[in-house]
């Protein structure tokens, strides 16, 4: 058993991150980089430990966790070469000009820097990629800020072992004392988001704990940014010719989507919108049925589960098409529609709805039903062109990624990935929690005017002594200022 963090335990966890901000912060990029990257090197060896406590823990397959810390270190050394290129920065220099209109300009030069000290509250569904190692604090260490991750209870000796790991590697790396601290107990985290030397947090979750802790960060004395994932329902919608061309294809990948994980990855499919008279409930319920029971993360999120299906069962309209290993129910737009609040609402684990829809003014009803979403899916044909370009902008209105002829789950880390979408999806919808611009929720823009070239941050100096690329008078750039 992990014991849970003690006052004293949680005021040194303060005040090491605090004392480590100004040092981290000024690092030069390149050296940051080499932390960040003997952290990803310090994990890969240490995998054959870890997996087996996690596989433990969350009764996770072992090639599925294997995979998460592949994709956890691969992520660090994305930001670490990011921060070597110097994108990260998001350097911009506009040098003086007294012949600007209407008056002259003076000498600019702006740079992001890191806003301090990081609270991160680890998910339970990703163990290792949206846990301790995982994308907020991997975007938040490439920033320049201390990190201090509120374990999930669902994984507490996985959580220890692999903070453990990481402060080793950062310590043996030169990086300060304090960079990245771990807190466990239920109501610590609380208690450190209130703490005035949090600069922002970060939280993968369910909607009534996110919004809660949303509420204690802008309504403390100084408010602060609070980057949540709450819950998503990334409907996916299936035009005729798409039946016509590949239905069968289309029910297989719909299942094989929606149980991935036993259900519990926050970009699973959640509704499956059919035109009316598709055919494929044989090929649905077949798929459905074939799937095996396993067992859930923890006791918690399978209670949940059962009385989120239950709820959905009871719902008039809503039928029940396969249930076992994965449960499949079926209603119509009209019945959702006079129900959408019942049965919008997220079940967390492996259970899908398909939607029945009559026409295309049923498929718009349908779309402007759902709040904000991670994901929208269309799967259409090249025959549905001019129809795809009328849909498109609507589900854009409603999630952050939209994907054509694919499913949502698995979600590549990379420089383009957006991992976000309106409320309730996230709480902040500009940002991302995966890929590199995922550091810009744990920075500021700071602008230089007119300062002396000698004290300023070395990536606004003419001579770009780091070489790094930088935005000069409106060209991207790694050459030096001529003033």
């Amino acid at each position: 058993m992990t014991a849970d963090t003690t006052p004293a335990e949680l005021e040194q966890a303060l005040a090491d991150a605090a004392g480590a901000a100004a040092a981290l912060g000024s690092a030069e990029p390149a050296v940051r980089a080499g932390w960040i990257r003997a952290v990803a090197d310090a994990l890969d060896a240490a995998a054959d430990e870890l997996v087996p406590i996690a596989m433990r823990e969350t009764s996770l397959p072992e090639p599925r966790l294997r995979g998460e810390v592949g994709r956890s270190t691969g992520q660090l050394r994305m930001f670490a070469d990011a921060l070597v290129e110097g994108s990260l920065l998001e350097v911009i220099i506009d040098t003086a000009d007294a012949q600007a209109k209407p008056v002259p300009r003076p000498d600019l030069r702006r740079v992001l820097v890191p806003l301090g000290p990081v609270l991160v509250f680890a998910a339970s569904n990703f163990p290792f990629a949206f846990s301790v190692c995982g994308g907020d604090t991997a975007s938040a260490l490439a920033a320049g800020c201390p990190v201090i991750v509120k374990a999930h209870p669902g994984h507490p000796e996985l959580s220890v072992r692999t903070a453990a790991v990481m402060i080793e590697a950062l310590r043996a790396a030169g990086a300060p004392d304090g960079s990245l601290g771990l807190i466990l107990g239920f109501d610590v985290g609380v208690i450190a988001l209130k703490d005035p030397r949090i600069t922002a947090a970060g939280f993968t979750g369910s909607v009534p704990a996110g919004k809660a802790l949303h509420e204690i960060s802008v309504t403390r004395p100084e408010p602060i940014p609070f980057y949540g994932e709450l819950g998503s329902l990334n409907p996916v919608f299936v035009t005729q010719a798409a039946i016509d061309a590949r239905g069968n294809d289309i029910a297989t990948g719909y299942v094989g989507s929606f149980t991935l994980g036993v259900g519990q990855f926050c970009t699973k499919p959640g509704l499956l919108f059919l035109p009316a008279g598709h055919g494929l409930q044989d090929k649905l319920t077949e798929a459905a049925g074939g799937v095996a029971s396993a067992t859930m993360l923890n006791d918690r999120i399978k209670d949940t589960f059962d009385s989120g299906l239950d709820r959905l069962g009871k719902v008039d309209g809503v039928r029940v098409w396969s249930a076992g290993g994965a449960t499949l129910l079926q209603t119509t737009v009209s019945e959702l529609l006079a129900r959408q609040d019942e049965i919008l609402e997220e079940c967390f684990g492996p259970v899908s709805i398909v939607v029945e829809y009559d026409g295309l003014d049923e498929l718009r009803s349908a779309i402007a039903a759902f709040d904000g979403n991670l994901t929208a899916t269309l799967h259409a044909e090249e025959s549905d062109n001019e129809l795809a370009t009328e849909l498109l902008p609507l589900l854009t209105a409603r999630a952050g990624r939209v994907l054509w002829n694919g499913w949502p789950t698995g979600v590549a880390v990379s420089w383009a990935q957006h991992h976000g979408g309106p409320f309730p999806s996230t709480v902040g919808s500009i940002h991302t929690s995966v890929g590199v611009t995922a550091a810009r929720r744990f920075q500021r823009p700071v602008a230089y005017q007119d300062a002396p070239d000698p004290v300023l941050p070395a990536v606004l100096r003419d001579a770009n002594p780091l070489g790094i690329t930088r935005r000069i008078n409106g060209v991207i750039s790694q050459d030096e200022v001529e003033r």
